[in-house]
């Protein structure tokens, strides 16, 4: 008869598949916000860049 000991490690080492999706789409989930997060600073930057003076108007009539 199997031990509960037994019984455990067979429940952990067959899940179903569930686990190996979660092996593929965490990481795919945490790349996917990271390029979400460099899109929106680059379009910040971009928008600060835009608004701000050039350097030229700055110096002034010389």
């Amino acid at each position: 008869m199997p031990t509960a000991s037994d019984l455990a490690t067979t429940a952990l080492a067959h899940q179903g598949g569930w686990d190996e999706m979660v092996l593929v789409a965490v990481p795919m989930v945490v790349l996917a916000g990271l390029l979400w997060l460099a899109r929106r600073r680059a379009e910040r930057e971009a928008e600060d860049e835009a608004m701000t003076p050039t350097e030229a108007s700055e110096a002034g009539p010389e």
